[in-house]
């Protein structure tokens, strides 16, 4: 057998030391198509170990029990919608334009990530027993009641807004009618024999929505 050249060892490549936070983040991703598609109770620790590539034990190094995993799932999946919420710059807009504009983001948000809405869904066939346990949320969800609230102060001084709207009802009434298109989609389809998945259906019902939600709100 023949030697290294120049009679020098050769040296393994040396190990790399997983990344703490990407490998917590990939778990994470993997854990929320898991549960999405098949629910807490459906969801396997061990077919999201595989498909992550990491050991079960790794899962519960990061996260210490299924449902430690499954409220961290929640928390990533409030503070994406969350985040690009702040990107809206509502208080920028007039609140006729904002509310158009508030609209049309929850709505197609909600139905380009059903994966979303199935996890807001299943969380509440648990009656949000995870969702208390979190620290974050509540923080997270502020942000947004507070854009709407000033849009709707700003209504007020302009006398375009009624007084006395609720920034918390408001955003319940918009949360679901959006979510209704896609969480329903399939039950009141078939039973109405009605399209709600086209481009056009769903160009119809955005702007119902923004009417029904601008009428609501208006002086």
């Amino acid at each position: 057998m023949s030697g290294p050249i120049g009679g020098q060892a050769t040296l393994p490549a040396p190990l790399r030391r997983r990344d703490r936070e990407k490998t917590r983040q990939e778990i994470l991703e993997v854990a929320f198509a898991e549960f999405a598609e098949k629910g807490f109770s459906g969801g396997n620790t061990d077919v999201i170990a595989q498909s992550a590539n990491v050991t079960k034990r790794l899962i519960f190094y990061y996260f210490e029990s299924k449902e430690q995993l499954f409220t961290a799932v929640l928390e990533m999946a409030y503070e994406r919608i969350r985040r690009s919420e702040e990107s809206l710059r509502l208080d920028e807009l007039s609140p006729r334009a904002a509310i158009r504009k508030l609209v049309e983001f929850t709505f197609d948000f909600d139905n380009a990530h059903p994966e979303f809405v199935r996890l807001v869904t299943i969380e509440n066939i648990h009656r949000a027993r995870h969702l208390r346990k979190s620290r974050k949320i509540k923080a997270m969800n502020r942000p947004i009641i507070q854009q709407i609230a000033r849009v709707l102060a700003r209504g007020e001084r302009e006398k375009v807004v009624r007084r006395g709207v609720d920034p918390v009802e408001l955003h319940m009434t918009l949360s679901a009618l959006c979510i209704f298109s896609v969480a329903n989609r399939h039950t009141f389809e078939s039973v109405f024999d009605y399209d709600m998945t086209s481009e056009a259906a769903r160009t119809r019902r955005k702007k119902e929505i923004d009417e029904l939600l601008w009428r609501y709100v208006r002086l």
